[in-house]
This record gives C-alpha cells, sequence and structure tokens, in this order.
C-alpha cells in the first residue's frame, strides 16, 4: 500500500526516513543481535542514544546550561499537575491563561493542588482568539503563570510570548521544534512528543535548575522534576523505544537545518493554506487572523451536511486524518515537521475540486 498524507493531530506523522531507520534497525539493533525495544534501558549503548538525544534537543533549541532537559512517561496530562506539584505550595496562587481545551484541563487540573487564578479566558468567543495580554488579571505574588502557546483543537496559537516576572510554563506539545524559541523567557517548557517529537509514551520538559528545589517535599518520587534531573531521566525505567525514535527525529531535523530551516518551511505551508482556505467562497476558518496556528488549521465546509462526504473522498484521495476534533466538529489540517509541504499542495488541490463539485 502507497504512503498517504497524514494530517492527523496526534500520534502525527513521523519523517519518512525515520520510519525506514526504524524498520531496518528493529531485528538487529547496533550489530547487537537484538531489537532496541529489548536492550536495557542501563546499557552502554542505551545510554549513548539517550545522551545523543539530549545533546541534539539542546543545539536544536540552544537551551542555556542552567536549564535541565528531562524524558518522563506520562504526557503532557501528567505535567499538568507536575506543574503545580513542583513549583507551588497549597498556599500559594497560580494564574492560567486558558485559551482553549488544553489551557483549560490544565487550570482545573492545577485547582487541586493549589489556588488557580484564571488571568484571560478566551472561552467567551468560543476559544477563537487570544484575549489582549493589557486585559489580564493577573495575581499580586502568583507563584507562576501557565499558557498553552498553540491549542491543537481550537487552532489558536500566540504569537507572542507573556511578559512578567514570575515563571513561564508553556505547554508546547503541539508547537515545540518548529521554529525558534528564546527558552531563556521560560521557567519550564513540556511537550507530549507525539506530534513534532516521536511516538507517544515520552514528554520532553526543560526546566530552570533553580526551580527544581521548590518540589514539594511529600510528591510522589516520580512527580518529582528533580528526581529525573538527579538520574538523567532513568529513575524508573523509561520509554525506551519512544526516546530512541525521538533521537532519530531530532538529528532528522537537525539534518534539514535545524529549527530555523524548518520554520520557514511550516510558515509556507500554514500560509499556502490559509491564502487557499480565505480565498474559497465555500471554506472558512473561524479563528482570528492574528491568532491563527501554523501547525494546527481547522476550517468549516459551507454546508455542513457535506463534511462526510468530505472526509470519504478526501480519504480515497489520500488525504487522511481531516476530521475536526469532536468537541468542535469541521475539519482539522495538522502539519507538524514531518508533513511535506506536497501535502499541503495536494489538499489545497483537493479542496478546490471539491467545491467546484460540491459549492
Amino acid at each position: 500500500m502507497a504512503r498517504v498524507y497524514n494530517f492527523s493531530a496526534g500520534p502525527a506523522a513521523l519523517p519518512l526516513e525515520v520510519l525506514e531507520t526504524i524498520r531496518n534497525d528493529l531485528p538487529d539493533w547496533r550489530g547487537t543481535g537484538m531489537s532496541v525495544m529489548e536492550i536495557s534501558h542501563r546499557s552502554k549503548e542505551f545510554v549513548e542514544v539517550a545522551a545523543r538525544a539530549e545533546a541534539t534537543l539542546r543545539e536544536l533549541l540552544a537551551v542555556p546550561g542552567d536549564y535541565a532537559v528531562l524524558f518522563p512517561q506520562g504526557g503532557a496530562t501528567m505535567q499538568m499537575a507536575m506543574a503545580p506539584l513542583n513549583l507551588s505550595t497549597r498556599a500559594d496562587t497560580v494564574d492560567y491563561v486558558v485559551t482553549g481545551s488544553w489551557g483549560k484541563k490544565a487550570a482545573n487540573e492545577a485547582k487541586k493542588f493549589c489556588t488557580v487564578n484564571v488571568a484571560a479566558d478566551a472561552a467567551d468567543r468560543n476559544f477563537t482568539y487570544i484575549p489582549d495580554e493589557s486585559g489580564w488579571e493577573r495575581s499580586p505574588n502568583a507563584a507562576y503563570l501557565h499558557y498553552t502557546p498553540n491549542e491543537t483543537i481550537a487552532g489558536v496559537e500566540f504569537h507572542f510570548v507573556p511578559d512578567g516576572d514570575v515563571p513561564l510554563v508553556a505547554d508546547m506539545s503541539s508547537t515545540i521544534l518548529s521554529r525558534p524559541i528564546d527558552v531563556s523567557r521560560f521557567g519550564v517548557i513540556y511537550a507530549g512528543a507525539q506530534k513534532n517529537i516521536g511516538p507517544a509514551g515520552i514528554t520532553l520538559v526543560i526546566v530552570r535548575r533553580d526551580l527544581l528545589d521548590r518540589v514539594r517535599p511529600d510528591n510522589p518520587h516520580l512527580m518529582t522534576w528533580k528526581a529525573y534531573a538527579e538520574s538523567d531521566s532513568m529513575t524508573n525505567t523509561p520509554p525506551t523505544f519512544a526516546w530512541y525514535v525521538a533521537d532519530l527525529v531530532f538529528q532528522w531535523l537537525k539534518e534539514q537545518g535545524g529549527v530555523t530551516a524548518i520554520a520557514e518551511i511550516n510558515r509556507r505551508k500554514a500560509e499556502k493554506l490559509y491564502a487557499a482556505i480565505d480565498a474559497s467562497d465555500f471554506f472558512s476558518n473561524p479563528v482570528a487572523v492574528d491568532a491563527r496556528s501554523w501547525m494546527n488549521i481547522p476550517f468549516v465546509l459551507g454546508d455542513a451536511a457535506l463534511d462526510a462526504v468530505f472526509l470519504e473522498e478526501s480519504r480515497a484521495a489520500g488525504l487522511t486524518n481531516l476530521k475536526g476534533h469532536r468537541s468542535v466538529g469541521g475539519m482539522r489540517a495538522s502539519i507538524y515537521n514531518a508533513v511535506p509541504e506536497t501535502a499541503v499542495d495536494a489538499l489545497i488541490a483537493f479542496m478546490a475540486e471539491f467545491e467546484r463539485r460540491h459549492g
């Protein structure tokens, strides 16, 4: 069967070159006579993989030396609990900016462990914009400020980094590695792997080292960033296969020219698709222009009764996973790093032909 163009929001497309390397490695990895899934995480061979993954990630994002790079399990959802557990006490107030489903979920999780002040909430316009920062109602003594730079479901993205004197915590699951970022602006960055890093099962956390000692003394060991930092993310048996794939993806990204080069491709992909939507009388995008995501582009048809037809015909054309999230409906094209520009071109051509026949 031929490869399709995969617009899934996650687990998402992986680079074909990486998949081919995995296929070749599986029966006999590095001449060990074993798969990488069968080898000890304490072995010299795997420790080298883990070290290279961290070093390459640091190079790609220019991570300063005073930041720890961690690879825990549990996904971004677990980090929604680990943020308040590692940065606040029950007596503390923390600020959350809610611009979509994931920001809302993070705020609700934090409420279990401390007092949450929602500094801004875009629910009043169905999560289709970013509230102006000048109107945020921030706490005077917040332990940190949390936000979600890119909301995967709504397709809303911050194109600025919030200001402030408290540690900034960002869930970058669906935007990490899509362009350069200034890591020094953040206290903590966390990201689930299944968008731009690799398969689900591993998480990236970048945390400023001076924050590691804020951890609550009664935290479970595996919910403690400091434990991962002190054990090179091997506090328990890590998800070795996912870590191995992440290393390959980091190497692939470096070979593409790094995040600066991939950012130009991502910008071009997004601009093409938005231009096609905006020029159409049949398709539309609900998000404010200044808050449109590069990675996740939702769109709706002029006649919702044609949604099922669009999905059936697009799938037959080799364009898969375009159905919008169940909470919002419509369509969504997720165009992460591994989605080639040819996929976007093919989608635009299909949309034009669909509109010609059904519009």
